[in-house]
Formats: structure tokens, C-alpha cells, sequence
């Protein structure tokens, strides 16, 4: 966990287009696509603007209902066939709500679909790419089909586990969801033990419904974090208030070390050498679905806050919040998903580390992906030219400055790599790692969680996460 890859910088040149597909459902202005796989992967920018970058398709979708039609809405949704939608659904509600996915503007139909799954990217109506790599869709089972073509509705409403109704989906489109080749293509195999597949497709219905969202309020968890989800146009306008010239992004699913710190801080001073006045970091930990061995949501963003108030990171020049996305651990597929929501949030420069959304082999014992994939993949994609990656060095902990540091080969026994395996271990048995690998706030809160762990293993209850 404590070593970091090198990254990339990469700029567009032209390219063949793609081939023509199935019109998308959404009116959006286009963005140009260019790519050319041969080209130069290291060429620094050559050109300092200011401003926000554009999203995709040209505006942030917002797909939330406007207040006072609310009323109207839900007593619509009462007279439409449902569909009881599952926590991971309504998280990508929330996604697709906010316009992390713009220009989507709801569950995908079959041309997305295939699309996504076949080009990772979207073709616009004019002929337009924009990059898209992990399907956002919604199953339903035959008795749910059936009594939904029953009904004749081209409409029908999505309502939450207590039945309350949460958006309404219109000019609906039901088409036959093949589980196997979704999974094939979007991690490269069908081995069993994929968290995502196995909480969200293995037991899905067979068919998928598309069509266009109306989400009748804001989706809100009342968990204690609702604050830090800000939208991509809340971000927006914070980067604005607060005069950024660049935007850099920063998704992670785990705590923060001084390796991480490290890459931000660095990034930023990079950012200023290339003549950029007031770069702002977004730090943006995944708050949707992740596997059970993960650290939760409401744990790392009181590791995060620590992280902060021990002066690791500067407030000044720092964002938190969280991206409300599920975690697929598909990486090199959807590390673009990742890069492409950011976009729409504003960020213009995005850190990517060694093996990004990456996992082990279910079944295997190894990385189920290259580590080095998840980079390159990112230079190449379609739709991904306007972001710009920086490379860095590997870093690691150095045992003559007890700090972390970028790593130098030339004295590679100075050198220690901290797994997060390690690190967990580590936190588990309430040892203390070495000095200057995490602030000591920061690790004090990893510490509890583990300890909350052991207390609720032996049958005693912990003390609640303060929010």
C-alpha cells in the first residue's frame, strides 16, 4: 500500500474515428475525440489555461426535480408499476441524479449497454465520443418484466426498501441481460469471488430496464457524512469561490499514509512550476459499495479529517468530499469510470497509482491485474484526452530520513515497502508503524476501527463513530 507507481502525462493528437453505433438517448453538445496510441506518452502540456475544464457532452446533468414539482411526482409514482431498487441501485441514482456520469440521464438502454461494454465509451447523436466503461443498469426479474409490459406504462417508479418512492424512470426500454458476458468484459474473467459481481449480477434478474430519470429529491444516507457529498456542480462552484486554476483528483478507498500525502503535495508543487497560480486538490474517497474487507466510509473520512487537522495536507488548497459511485475492482476498465466522473466534477489533472481499482485473484493467488495497465490504459482511452496525468516516481518508505519518499533504486536496501496487508496487521495488533509513515491522528483512527472489529468479535459493543 505504501509503494506508488509512476504515472503519465498525456495530450491528444488525431486519430481514425470509431465505428458508427446505436444513437444514445441523450441532446448534449459534443466533445472532440482524438487518440493515437503511438504518441509521445511523456510530452509535458504545452499550454497553461484557466478555468474549469468542460464537462462531458457540455453541461453537468442534474436530474433531481425541481421542489415544488416534488408533490407532484411522488403522487405520479403511486399510480406506476415499481421496481424495489437494492442500496447498490440507489447509489447509482445518486451517481446519475448529480451528473457524475453526464451526459447520461438515466439506467441505460441496449445501445449504451453495448456500447459501454464493447468501446468503453459513448457515441453522441453527433457522432461524438465520450468515455464510458463500466454499465449503469438496472435488473429486473421475468415476473417484473411481465407485469410491467402488462401495464402498458412507458413509465414506472423506483421505490426505496421502505417503499417510499424514489425516482421515476420514463420511455422505458427492457432488453435481455447477459450476465456472463457483462462480467466477462468488464473484469476480463468469469472467476467466481468478484465482490461486485457476486453482491450486484450473479443473483440479478435477466432482463435490464433503461430509460430517463426523474429523481423526485436529492438521495440522502442521514449517515453523519451527507456534508461531504458535494455534487460535481457543488464542486464546481467551491473550485470557483475558492479561484482554482487547476484541479487535481485524488480516489482512494483506503486511509491515507505519507505516501499518499506525498504524491498530493508534490502534484501541487509541480502544478505551480508549470505556471498554474492556485491548483486545489480534490481528495475524493469512494463512498459507495466496497468488499468486506475494506475500511468503511465512516471511518476513513475520520481518518481523513485527521489527516488534515495534523497539517499532512493543507485545508488552504485541499477539497473533501465523497464520490458516491460502487467500488467494481475492475481495474483497468474502471479506473476510466473514475477519471471520466472527476472530469465532470472539474478536475483537470488526476493521480493514478500503481494497479488503480485493482484487486487479487479470486481464485489465484496473484493480482488480477497488470499493475502497470491501469496508467496506460488511461493515456489511450477514448474520451479521456482533455485530462492530464502526471508521472511520478515510485514511493516508499525510507528508512534513513523515516519518512516517505520517492524511491532511488541506487539505494534500494534504504528502502521499505508497506503492504496494506502490512499495514493492517499492523493496526490490528496495535503496533505502531514506522515513524513518518502515517500521521499519528491518522493512525490512531485505524487503530480504533480495528479495535471496534475485535470488541464486536468478542460480543461487547464499541464505541459509536463520531460523524
Amino acid at each position: 500500500m505504501a509503494a506508488i507507481a509512476s504515472l503519465q502525462i498525456k495530450t491528444p493528437t488525431q486519430s481514425t474515428p470509431l465505428p458508427k453505433t446505436f444513437k444514445t438517448h441523450f441532446r448534449l453538445q459534443s466533445i472532440s475525440y482524438k487518440h493515437n496510441p503511438t504518441r509521445n506518452l511523456t510530452r509535458k502540456p504545452t499550454r497553461i489555461s484557466c478555468g474549469l475544464i468542460e464537462p462531458d457532452g457540455g453541461r453537468v446533468v442534474n436530474l433531481v426535480v425541481p421542489e415544488f414539482e416534488r408533490d407532484l411526482k411522488k403522487r405520479e409514482a403511486m399510480d406506476l408499476p415499481k421496481i424495489k431498487v437494492s442500496r447498490i441501485d440507489l447509489e447509482w441514482i445518486h451517481v446519475l441524479s448529480e451528473g457524475w456520469a453526464s451526459p447520461l440521464t438515466g439506467f441505460m438502454r441496449e445501445s449504451e449497454f453495448l456500447q459501454t461494454l464493447h468501446f468503453n465509451s459513448l457515441r453522441l447523436g453527433d457522432g461524438s465520443v465520450v468515455n464510458m466503461s463500466v454499465p449503469i443498469v438496472l435488473d429486473i426479474d421475468d415476473a417484473q418484466k411481465e407485469r410491467i409490459s402488462g401495464s402498458g406504462s412507458t413509465s414506472v417508479a423506483l421505490i426505496d426498501g421502505s417503499d417510499n418512492p424514489v425516482a421515476i424512470l420514463n420511455n422505458i426500454e427492457i432488453y435481455k441481460h447477459n450476465k456472463e458476458e457483462r462480467i466477462a468484459r468488464t473484469w476480463g474473467t468469469t472467476a467466481p469471488g468478484l465482490p461486485y459481481a457476486e453482491e450486484a449480477i450473479t443473483g440479478a434478474g435477466d432482463w435490464l430496464i433503461g430509460g430517463d430519470l426523474e429523481v423526485i429529491q436529492p438521495i440522502k444516507y442521514h449517515d453523519g457524512l451527507d456534508h461531504y457529498r458535494l455534487s460535481p456542480s457543488e464542486l464546481r462552484e467551491e473550485f470557483e469561490k475558492r479561484n482554482a486554476d487547476a484541479v487535481f483528483a485524488f480516489q482512494l478507498r483506503n486511509p491515507v499514509h505519507n505516501g499518499h500525502a506525498l504524491l498530493m503535495t508534490d502534484t501541487r508543487r509541480r502544478l505551480l512550476e508549470m505556471g498554474y497560480k492556485n491548483p486545489v486538490l480534490l481528495l475524493h474517497p469512494l463512498g459507495g459499495f466496497t468488499k468486506a474487507d475494506d475500511v468503511p466510509l465512516s471511518w476513513r473520512m475520520k481518518q481523513h479529517q485527521k489527516v488534515l487537522e495534523d497539517g499532512v495536507l493543507d485545508p488552504e488548497n485541499t477539497v473533501v468530499s465523497i464520490f458516491p459511485s460502487p467500488m467494481h475492482y475492475a481495474g483497468p476498465t474502471e479506473v476510466q469510470w473514475h477519471a471520466k466522473a472527476r472530469i465532470n466534477a472539474g478536475a483537470n489533472f488526476y493521480i493514478v497509482g500503481r494497479d488503480p481499482a485493482g484487486m487479487g485473484h479470486p481464485v489465484e493467488k496473484r493480482d488480477l491485474y497488470n499493475a502497470d495497465h491501469g496508467k496506460k490504459v488511461l493515456s489511450m482511452a477514448p474520451g479521456l484526452e482533455r485530462l492530464n496525468i502526471l508521472p511520478f516516481k515510485v514511493a516508499a518508505y525510507d528508512k534513513t530520513q523515516q519518512k516517505m519518499e520517492f524511491f532511488d533504486p541506487s539505494r534500494a536496501q534504504d528502502f521499505l515497502f508497506i503492504s496494506g496487508t502490512k499495514m493492517r496487521t499492523l493496526a490490528k495488533n496495535r503496533e505502531n508503524p514506522p515513524d513518518g509513515f502515517m500521521c499519528p491522528g491518522g493512525w490512531e483512527v485505524l487503530v480504533e476501527y480495528y479495535d471496534s472489529l475485535a470488541a464486536n468479535e468478542a460480543g461487547t459493543v464499541p464505541e459509536p463513530i463520531p460523524a
